[in-house]
C-alpha cells in the first residue's frame, strides 16, 4: 500500500510538471496583437474545447494535448540539432491576418471566426500528423540498429564500464532506507535488487520494485562477456549512474532544485575529466535510467526532478529508459522490469507451457484505479463498462492496495484474454509487460504507451501482440469495450497469444546475474546487441 501511495503522490507531481513545459503566454500575446478582441476570445474558446495547443513561435515548442495525442507532450525544436520541426506560427497567418484586417462588424467577425478556427483546426491536425510522423522515422531508425547475433560476437567492441566514486551509485544504495519516508525501500534491493523471492509463482519470480532497472543493468553488464578493463579498450561506455535513485530521494522532501542537482552535476563535471568522454563528445556513451524521460527534463518553475537531461552535455549519450522522450533519438526505451527473472532456458519453456494451458476464466480483466483528478482520463468510464458486463470482464481495485502483491497482478492476468492499458499519469504502464508476460492480450488507448516506445523489443506490426482502441472513441462514448472484443474469434486470440508467449516474451524479461541463457535472448542481451550494432554502424 505504500508503495501505491508513492507512485500516486508522485505521478500527480509529475503531471503538474509536465503542464510546465508550454510557454502559453508568448503565443497568445502575439495572437492579440493582431486579432480583434471579439476574435480572439471565440477562437480561445474553440481551442479549449478541442483540447488541442499548438505553441510555436519560429522553432521553439510544439505542445499537444490528450484529445489529440492522447497525453500532453512537448516537442522542444532545437533540443537535437537534425531532428528539429519546423512550425508555422499561428501568428505569422497571413490568410487570418488579412481576414481579421477587414472585419467591419460583428457578424462579420463571427464568420471569420468559424473559417480561422477551421484553418487552425487543420493546421493543428496537419503539424500532429507530421510530430507523429518524425516519432515513427525515429523508431525505423532505432529498429535499423537492431542485431541478429546471440550471442553478441564482441569484435573489437569492447564495453567499458566506469568505476563511478559511489556516491553515485552505491551511496544512493545505502540511503534506502530513507528514501521515501513512508516506506523502507531496503527490501527492494535484495537479490540483487530483484527483490524478495516469491515462491508461490514458482523459480525465477521476485517482488521487483519498478525503479530498480539500473541495479539490474549494472549487475548484469559487469559480467557480459564484450566487457573490457582498459579503458583505451573500450568502444561503447555504460555509465552506472543511478539517477532515477538520485531524483526519487529528493520527490517527498522539502529541498531546493539546486540540492536536487548537485549530483547529477558532479557528473557531468566527473565525465568531462576524461579522455574517452571527450574523443567522442559522449556519442559513444550509454546510461540507464529507471524512470521516465520527464522526470530528468524539469523546466524553468517547476520543482519536480532534475535537469539531468536537458544539460547540452546530455544531448549525444544514448539514454535507455523505461518511458522515452518521444522527439528525443537518443531517448531510447526498454522494458520495464517485471516479476519474472529467469535463470536458465528451461525456466522459460516451463513458464510458457503453463501460460499456454492456462485457463482464462475472464475475456477482459483491469487492474488499475480511477483519475478522478484528471477529467481527460478514461479509466472510469473502463471501470464503469468493465464492472457493468458481469463475469465477462473482471476489475481489481488497485486504490484499494490490491495491486502490490504481484501474485494477485499475475493470477488477474492469467486469467484473462484481455487486459486493458489506458494511461495513467503518463503513457506507459509496467502493467503492459505484466500482461505480456502473463500471456494476457493487452488492449491499448494511446500509441505513446507502447508502439512509440519500445522498438528493439516489440515489432512494428502491433496487431501481432495487442489490440488497439483510440481513447477518443471512448470518452466519446462510441465504443463498449467488452463488446468490441467479444467480436475476435478464439483463433485469432491464440494466434496473438501464441506470438506474445513464443515471440516475445523471453525477450521481454531481464534473467538474472548468472542467468545461463542459450536458446533465447532477454531483454538486457537485446538491448546490448542492438547498442553494439548501433556503435558499428555509427563507426563504418
Amino acid at each position: 500500500m505504500a508503495i501505491s501511495m508513492s507512485k500516486k503522490k508522485s505521478k500527480l507531481s509529475k503531471k503538474e510538471e509536465r503542464k510546465q513545459f508550454c510557454p502559453c503566454d508568448s503565443i497568445w500575446l502575439k495572437v492579440v496583437s493582431r486579432i480583434p478582441a471579439f476574435t480572439v476570445l471565440f477562437i480561445i474558446i474553440f481551442l479549449w474545447s478541442s483540447s488541442t495547443t499548438i505553441i510555436s513561435g519560429n522553432i521553439v515548442h510544439v505542445c499537444i494535448s490528450s484529445r489529440k495525442l492522447n497525453d500532453l507532450y512537448c516537442l522542444s525544436a532545437g533540443t537535437q540539432p537534425n531532428f528539429d520541426i519546423p512550425i508555422r506560427s499561428m501568428a505569422n497567418s497571413s490568410a487570418i491576418s488579412s481576414r481579421n484586417a477587414n472585419v467591419q462588424e460583428v457578424e462579420e467577425s463571427q464568420n471569420v471566426i468559424v473559417t480561422d478556427a477551421n484553418m487552425i483546426n487543420k493546421e493543428t491536425n496537419k503539424e500532429i500528423e507530421n510530430a507523429k510522423k518524425v516519432v515513427e522515422d525515429q523508431m525505423q531508425l532505432h529498429r535499423s540498429w537492431k542485431s541478429n547475433t546471440n550471442p553478441a560476437m564482441c569484435d573489437g567492441r569492447g564495453i567499458y564500464v566506469y568505476d563511478l566514486p559511489s556516491k553515485f551509485n552505491k551511496d544512493l544504495i545505502g540511503q534506502c532506507g530513507d528514501m521515501i519516508l513512508w516506506t523502507d525501500f531496503c527490501k527492494h534491493f535484495e537479490n540483487e535488487a530483484l527483490g524478495k523471492r516469491i515462491e508461490k509463482l514458482g523459480k525465477g519470480w521476485f517482488h521487483t520494485h519498478q525503479y530498480s532497472l539500473e541495479l539490474i543493468f549494472h549487475t548484469r553488464i559487469l559480467k557480459h562477456p564484450c566487457r573490457v578493463y582498459n579503458e583505451n579498450e573500450g568502444k561503447l561506455f555504460y555509465v552506472p549512474y543511478y539517477g532515477g535513485l538520485d531524483i526519487l530521494r529528493w520527490h517527498f522532501k522539502n529541498v531546493s532544485i539546486d540540492v536536487k542537482d548537485t549530483l547529477s552535476l558532479d557528473l557531468v563535471k566527473w565525465l568531462e575529466s576524461r579522455k574517452s568522454w571527450l574523443r567522442n563528445s559522449g556519442k559513444d556513451h550509454v546510461f540507464v535510467l529507471g524512470k521516465i524521460s520527464w522526470d530528468f527534463r524539469r523546466r524553468i518553475g517547476s520543482s519536480w526532478g532534475t535537469r539531468f537531461l536537458e544539460l547540452k552535455q546530455m544531448q549525444n549519450p544514448v539514454k535507455l529508459l523505461i518511458e522515452r522522450q518521444p522527439w528525443e533519438v537518443n531517448d531510447i526505451g526498454i522494458p520495464h522490469p517485471t516479476y519474472f527473472h529467469p535463470h536458465s532456458d528451461d525456466e522459460i519453456v516451463t513458464w510458457q507451457l503453463k501460460l499456454m494451458r492456462a485457463t482464462r476464466k475472464s475475456l477482459v480483466s483491469f487492474a488499475g484505479a480511477a483519475r478522478p483528478d484528471q477529467p481527460e482520463s478514461i479509466r472510469s468510464i473502463l471501470i464503469d463498462q468493465c464492472t457493468s458486463s458481469g463475469e465477462k470482464c473482471r476489475f481489481l481495485d488497485c486504490s484499494s492496495g490490491k495491486c502490490d502483491q504481484p501474485e494477485t497482478i499475475i493470477e488477474v492476468f492469467m486469467e484473462s484474454e484481455f487486459c486493458l492499458q489506458p494511461p495513467g499519469d503518463s503513457p506507459t504502464r509496467k502493467s503492459v509487460f505484466d500482461s505480456l508476460v502473463s500471456g494476457c492480450i493487452p488492449v491499448l488507448f494511446d500509441p505513446f504507451t507502447a508502439y512509440y516506445q519500445y522498438p528493439w523489443h516489440l515489432p512494428e506490426d502491433h496487431r501481432k501482440y495487442s489490440v488497439f482502441i483510440d481513447q477518443e472513441e471512448v470518452r466519446q462514448m462510441k465504443v463498449k469495450i467488452v463488446e468490441k472484443l467479444v467480436n475476435f474469434s478464439v483463433k485469432e486470440r491464440e494466434d496473438m497469444r501464441r506470438y506474445i508467449v513464443y515471440e516475445l516474451l523471453p525477450g521481454l524479461v531481464y534473467g538474472d546475474s548468472t542467468s545461463q541463457l542459450e536458446k533465447f535472448q532477454d531483454a538486457f542481451s537485446i538491448t546490448v546487441n542492438n547498442l553494439l550494432e548501433r556503435l558499428n554502424k555509427f563507426s563504418t
